[in-house]
């Protein structure tokens, strides 16, 4: 019983923390999610477990296209193991410096707040790993460091505890 409440101290305490997205208000330059997205984006990334140990790489080939005030972001992964996937996002404004976005692995809506440079997504995703599917809360912050650069690095949380982190580097092309 000691283990349990132990257990849920640590989960209540790790969701209290944090950083708000206002904290990056003044930074520059300012993220415009439809305007960074207008050319096609190359990204680079890394899967880490909990421990650190890098899992798997993998490079992804974004398109995008504007269809009203929606933003399609068509992805393309081929991972290191040699597997690929596809993900389509479809993003629209909800409000001031607010995003909503789906896809089909998504659950719900990814609820997106920006602020300055930095952008912060939230949202469950079913993960298929090993012929399973496993439901993951993840916790997703981008930051723009210039007109061509956007960095990504996003937390997988299963029950409140870090699964591991996605690192990744996106890339617009000219």
């Amino acid at each position: 019983m000691r283990r349990l409440i132990l257990l849920c101290c640590c989960i209540l305490l790790t969701s209290c923390g944090g950083v708000a997205v206002d904290e990056y208000t003044a930074e520059q330059p300012a993220l415009d999610l439809k305007e960074f997205f207008s050319r096609p984006v190359q990204a680079w990334g890394i899967f880490q477990d909990r421990s650190g140990k890098v899992i798997k790489r993998f490079h992804v080939d974004i398109n995008s296209r504007q269809e009203g005030n929606r933003l399609i972001l068509d992805e393309r992964f081929v991972y290191s193991d040699g597997s690929t996937q596809q993900r389509i996002w479809t993003l629209r404004p909800d409000g001031k410096n607010r995003w909503r976005g789906t896809a089909d692995d998504v659950v719900g809506d990814a609820i997106g707040e920006l602020a300055g440079n930095a952008l912060r997504w939230r949202y469950e995703l079913n993960l298929p790993v090993d012929g399973k599917t496993y439901l993951v809360t993840f916790d997703d912050w981008m930051y723009l460091m210039d007109e061509n650069t956007l960095i990504n690095r996003s937390s997988m949380l299963k029950f409140g505890i870090e699964l591991g982190q996605v690192t990744l580097f996106f890339r617009r092309q000219p």
